[in-house]
């Protein structure tokens, strides 16, 4: 195999399988990688090489002895800095805990490692994980593959970047507002937002809300399904979150064969109404044009979540100060002004108002549930302008309408975080320049082996076509 860092994860894993290669050449394939590239889009902030490269040994020997190693066997996979790894620190992207090294492992690396998963490392974030471009004080910027001085997305940047880029077949997230499915479009790789539930998230404070989810991100649906079916609660074990329920998450490596002759489709291209480009509305008419014949039926939705935005904006001020009620008496200045404007604004925001956002949010879920009684799935942009130059925190303006905060470019993503149906952000080919263009595939409520079912097969027609195919960088 000439190079084993465009191996994908289910490939490597069939290939770990039947001795073609080690665990330990797996690893030190992508520490070359890394190596090789890192320097020129900043991905992996903190490195566990020769932590890794004993794990990956002790997979190889344990495999020798005919001992059971996992689902993922010896697979390299990457963790985003929010999620806590034993003995690696774990920065959250800010200078504030720089030094920090947990002694314990979240969840979700828990059952990675369970599985016979080697943390690579740690991928960059936003600090503490808030905003779509990933750039902190600690660590800087991390780069486009495609452009490396225009934002990957964020926050979850760093895992979507190292898996574009070769350095790692598989790698975490997590989504608030768009933190998987924004920088997994902006990059060329596939983000899955889960129903919320699938993925225990034991260190959340809010009982039971669609915003502080984790999942998978890579190269292709079912390589994400392999992830997924490993961070989900596979036996009902994980109680510290109120919000996980037991089911068969192993079924998520079995995917359907899909005729997508038999699908129906709805297409939105602003959710009745929310801020997007022009360039974004025609490259996605584009593509929709080009698919169109594929399905047994493929007509525009009337969908309006145009008042998602503002409940969005509530229902995250509530969930910002369950979450950092405890620590904003250590915050300095230099804080992230994300978290520090949607804190601050929290505190002077009346309990009625986010009484009124939270009966807003069960009407808007009810409305867009019933999009699915006559479609299977509904397809919309990923975002709503290309990747930008990561110097600005945000987009300047959408076709001279000036972006008013670092939310107001995001309701394409965050108005699905608030009726919170699962999503698949999918490759769609390049934009004009010559960055990912991505589109999000939206299913029906816990409906989730469906539609990442339904998007397999959407995936493979994308590869047939050179305009929609997914793209890879030439770093």
């Amino acid at each position: 195999m000439a190079d084993l860092t465009e191996l994908g994860a289910c490939d490597a894993v069939a290939a770990l399988e039947s001795g073609a290669v080690t665990a330990r050449q797996l690893v030190d394939a992508a520490l070359e990688r890394i190596d090789r590239v890192n320097g020129t889009v900043n991905a992996i902030v903190t490195l566990a090489a020769d932590r890794a490269c004993a794990e990956a040994d002790a997979v190889d020997v344990a495999r020798a002895r005919g001992e059971p190693v996992g689902v993922l066997g010896g697979l390299p996979v990457a963790i985003k800095d929010n999620q806590r790894t034993e003995g690696i620190r774990t920065t959250l992207g800010s200078p504030l805990h720089e030094h920090d090294v947990p002694d314990a492992d979240a969840g979700i690396v828990a059952r990675i490692r369970a599985e016979g998963g080697i943390v690579l490392g740690k991928t960059n974030i936003p600090e503490f994980s808030i905003g779509a471009n990933t750039v902190n004080r600690l660590f800087g910027a991390t780069g486009n593959p495609f452009a490396p001085e225009r934002t990957c997305g964020g926050s979850s940047g760093g895992s979507a970047v190292a898996v574009a880029a070769g350095m790692t077949p598989l790698a975490t997230g997590s989504d608030h507002g768009g933190s998987l499915r924004i920088p997994a479009s902006y990059c060329g790789v596939v983000g899955y937002r889960a129903s919320p539930g699938i993925v225990p998230n034991e260190e959340r404070t809010t009982t039971q809300t669609h915003y502080s989810l984790q999942g998978p991100i890579a190269r292709t649906v079912e390589d994400a399904a392999l992830l997924l079916s490993v961070i989900a609660d596979r036996s009902g074990t994980a109680r510290l979150d109120p919000m996980a329920f037991p089911f068969d998450a192993a079924s998520f490596r079995n995917l359907d064969m899909v005729d997508l002759s038999g699908v129906r489709v709805a297409t939105s291209a602003d959710l009745g109404g929310v801020l997007v480009s022009d360039e974004v509305r025609g490259l996605f008419a584009q593509r929709v044009e080009q698919v169109s014949g594929l399905f047994a039926t493929c007509t525009p939705s009337d969908i309006d979540l145009t008042d998602a935005l503002a409940v969005d904006w509530h229902l995250r001020q509530d969930v910002f100060v369950s979450q950092y009620s405890e620590r904003v008496g250590a915050w300095d200045d230099g804080v992230n002004p994300n978290v520090l404007a949607t804190y601050n604004s929290a505190l002077e925001t009346p309990m009625a108002a986010i009484a009124d956002a939270r009966r807003r949010q069960v009407e808007l879920y009810r409305s867009f549930a019933q999009i699915f009684d006559a479609h299977d799935i509904l397809l919309l942009p990923g975002v709503s302008v290309p990747p930008f130059p990561w110097r600005h925190a945000n987009p300047q303006e959408i076709d001279g309408e000036p972006v008013e905060n670092y939310m107001a470019w995001l309701a394409l993503t965050a108005a699905l975080t608030v009726v919170g149906h699962p999503v698949v952000a999918l490759p769609c080919g390049l934009d004009e320049q010559g960055t990912p263009f991505g589109i999000q595939v939206v299913g029906p409520m816990y409906g989730d082996h469906r539609l990442l079912s339904v998007a397999r097969a959407l995936e493979a027609a994308f590869a047939a076509d050179p305009r929609t195919a997914r793209p890879v960088p030439a770093l």
